[in-house]
């Protein structure tokens, strides 16, 4: 017997695939610093675990398929803050962010259909799109300008009768780049222009470290219908692990498709819904603070790996990854070698391969996804290991 085709290409996740190796390096008593996945070390608010001690559910019963409804108009007033207008029927809760994409494509996206994302982008986004039958069409960018957007031009020379969206990330992971309100603007003439979806997923939207106002596709005027948000609470309030996600959008139609696959796996997380609900009351001082130590972080790492021989970082201009151009020829096997065959005073690095976050092959060969999500004492161990480690490995070759 064979597995599914669709199976077969599924690509593993650059952000996890390694993890047999980092595995075992741990067996062996080697200390392993984790830059390779956007999993924070901030604690999560207090009132988010207020919330689960002080819990008084007899029983832990299914939710409503679209989320409870105090989550959901909770949610509305902190949108509000942010300047998007939403009732509580436009916000559908999902099982972490994750779930949100793919029922966006599945609820607007046939088999066969294209989707245009910038190169790199976050690797699940090709694959949710592999797993509904939907083609990733790139729009190029590179780490030595930045990863800034190419001219819309390069967008519209993708566009083809079976193109249906365009999906952007803001700011973006793994990059970090933060579009500009001009970039916002051309993208939303595009949409208009050619009828398109325009998915946007704004999960940090949290973490923007320069004085540009935060563009939300949800502000641009003439696509309200065509716009569907993606968010999560996982990184605002340090809460991977509930999976408590967001679709939103306008569009009467979309929600109607999208709440038949969420009545099809029953119901979000409940205990989920409960925490993300409490920690909508999260007091502004976490929150200025988790910001400002974000800050220091990505100033912090990208200043020192600015500094090792042979490598460059683009300054981030949100979320908490950096993308990395190393010394080396095969940065996959790199993170491999350095995880399996490399330790420096019992310590080794993790990193996420960057050639996972490109859609076009052999793309990002050098390039690794680090995410500044260790306090600074830790970056620092791991910076150390980091230059350790390109020396050895390149006095090898």
């Amino acid at each position: 017997m064979n597995i599914s085709l669709r199976a077969q290409n599924m690509p593993q996740s650059p952000i996890r695939k390694l993890a047999k190796y980092a595995d075992a390096a741990k067996r062996n008593g080697i200390h392993v610093y984790h830059l390779n996945i956007g999993q924070p070390d901030i604690k999560t608010p207090q009132c988010a675990i207020e919330a689960v001690r002080n819990m008084s559910h007899d029983i832990l019963e299914y939710s409503p398929s679209q989320g409870t409804k105090s989550l959901r108009t909770k949610m509305v007033g902190y949108y509000a803050e942010y300047g998007i207008d939403l009732s509580p029927d436009e916000i559908i809760v999902t099982t972490g962010g994750s779930e949100a994409v793919m029922f966006a494509y599945m609820a607007c996206l046939n088999p066969g259909d294209e989707i245009i994302v910038t190169d790199p982008s976050y690797a699940n986004y090709m694959a949710f799109a592999i797993s509904c039958g939907a083609v990733v069409k790139s729009v190029k960018t590179s780490i030595e300008d930045g990863f800034r957007l190419p001219p819309i031009e390069r967008f519209e020379e993708q566009i083809t009768p079976k193109t249906k969206a365009i999906l952007i990330c803001n700011p973006n992971n793994p990059t970090g780049y933060l579009y500009t309100k001009q970039e916002m603007f051309q993208i939303r003439d595009l949409v208009k222009k050619y009828n398109l979806y325009l998915f946007s997923d704004e999960v940090y939207r949290e973490f923007i470290y320069t004085k540009r106002p935060y563009i939300s596709a949800c502000h641009l005027e003439g696509i309200e219908d065509n716009v569907v948000l993606i968010d999560s609470v996982s990184k605002r309030y340090s809460e991977c692990g509930i999976r408590i996600g967001a679709l939103i959008t306008k569009n009467k139609e979309i929600r109607k498709a999208v709440m038949k696959f969420c009545q099809a796996r029953l119901s979000p997380p409940l205990i989920g819904q409960i925490i993300a609900e409490a920690s909508l009351s999260t007091p502004e001082e976490y929150m200025e603070e988790v910001y400002d130590e974000y800050l220091s972080r990505r100033n912090f790492l990208i200043d020192g790996l600015n500094q090792i021989p042979g490598v460059y970082s683009p300054t981030p201009m949100g979320a908490f990854y950096t993308m990395a151009k190393l010394p080396v020829d095969d940065a996959e096997k790199f993170c491999i070698w350095c995880l399996s065959d490399f330790s420096y005073e019992g310590q080794t690095i993790m990193m996420a391969p960057g050639n996972g976050f490109y859609s076009t092959p052999d793309a990002g060969k050098q390039e690794v996804r680090l995410a500044y999500v260790l306090n600074k004492d830790d970056l620092a161990k791991a910076l150390i290991v980091l230059r350790k480690a390109l020396e050895t490995y390149n006095s090898k070759q």
